[in-house]
Order: C-alpha cells, then sequence, then structure tokens
C-alpha cells in the first residue's frame, strides 16, 4: 500500500470515527442520564437487597427516577421493628445507610449518586414535619419580624424548608458547616 493510500485510509478512518462521535453527541443526553439513573437504581436495590439478607430484615424495595434524581424505597406489608432500625433515631441510621448506598454506586459505576433513600415512609412523615418547621418559622418571623434560626439538618431536608418558606415568601439562607448547618428564615 501506498503513502498516500494509507493516508486516504487514515483520514476515511477519522471521518467515520468523527461521524460517529457526532452520532452520539447528537444521542439525547437525557436518554443517556435516564439510563444512568436506572443502573444506579438497580446497583442500589442489588446493595440493599444483600443488606436487607445478610440483616435478615424483609422489605421490598421500590426504584422510582423522577427530577433527575433515583428515589429508592424500602417498604414492609408488615410493620417490622427490624426495618424501623434501619431508620434510627431521628433518621441517622437512614442517612448513613444512604450514604454507604452511594458509595456503592460510586464503586461500581464511577459516578456520583444523588440518590435519595426512604424506608417505611419516613422521608414523607418528615417532610409533613418540615414544612410545619418553615411555617411556624415563618409566623414568627412575621410576627416579631426578626430572622429565626432553625435546628440542624441534612442537605436534603434543608432543601425541602427552603422550598417552603419561599412558598410563603419569606428568606431562608443556609448558615453553619458539617453537622451544625442550619437555615435562618427572615423577612428578607
Amino acid at each position: 500500500m501506498s503513502a498516500e493510500s494509507t493516508e486516504h485510509a487514515l483520514s476515511d478512518e477519522v471521518i467515520d470515527d468523527q461521524d460517529e462521535a457526532s452520532t452520539d453527541a447528537d444521542a439525547s443526553p437525557k436518554g443517556s442520564a435516564a439510563s444512568r439513573l436506572e443502573e444506579e437504581g438497580d446497583v442500589a436495590a442489588d446493595y440493599l437487597e444483600e443488606l436487607l439478607d445478610i440483616a435478615d430484615i424483609d422489605g421490598d424495595i421500590d426504584i422510582e427516577v423522577r427530577n433527575g434524581r433515583t428515589y429508592i424505597s424500602i417498604v414492609a406489608e408488615d410493620e417490622t421493628d427490624g426495618l424501623d432500625s434501619l431508620v434510627g433515631e431521628d433518621g441517622e441510621v437512614l442517612e448513613a445507610l444512604q450514604e454507604l448506598t452511594r458509595l456503592s454506586v460510586l464503586s461500581a459505576t464511577e459516578n456520583r449518586s444523588r440518590l435519595v433513600l426512604d424506608i417505611n415512609g419516613y422521608r414523607q412523615q418528615r417532610a409533613g414535619h418540615l414544612q410545619k418547621i418553615a411555617e411556624d418559622a415563618a409566623a414568627s418571623v412575621k410576627e416579631s419580624g426578626k430572622a429565626v434560626a432553625l435546628e440542624p439538618m441534612s442537605a436534603y431536608e434543608r432543601k425541602i424548608v427552603h422550598d417552603a418558606v419561599a412558598d410563603l415568601g419569606l428568606v431562608s439562607e443556609s448558615e453553619g458547616e458539617g453537622a451544625g448547618r442550619h437555615i435562618v428564615v427572615s423577612a428578607d
């Protein structure tokens, strides 16, 4: 093969590679993100199922992808103390288990995960409680005109409170660091 024909063959390969790359780039990022989230959910479910087996705790695992995030729920038909022990006091065990599950996903996929883990509806119940905290803080700010500092909470819980405070027409800001990070609600 002459140098000219080798060069021509190589340029054809480069063009083919570029065409494949542009086809991949033209593919809907939403589709690839959705498949990545589904994979994340499958890895997380496998990890949690193994954990439940080791702990000899009964529970069904539900996976849902919404708003660009994977939500994993572990529920039981019967009230079982085993699942409650996975929530812990004030959801501390649940938060730790969520972080371990995220690490499992990171290890398997090399992608950081923002998955949310819920056990026996704890997060939904907590969201209602957080809504009430936001409403009480807003009422206090409106009445006194003074800013109100709330108890420290996780980033996920702070997001719920920030949204609730904004819906009530007030301003909220996270302050502090680490486990002491909390929200301050004010009128301006």
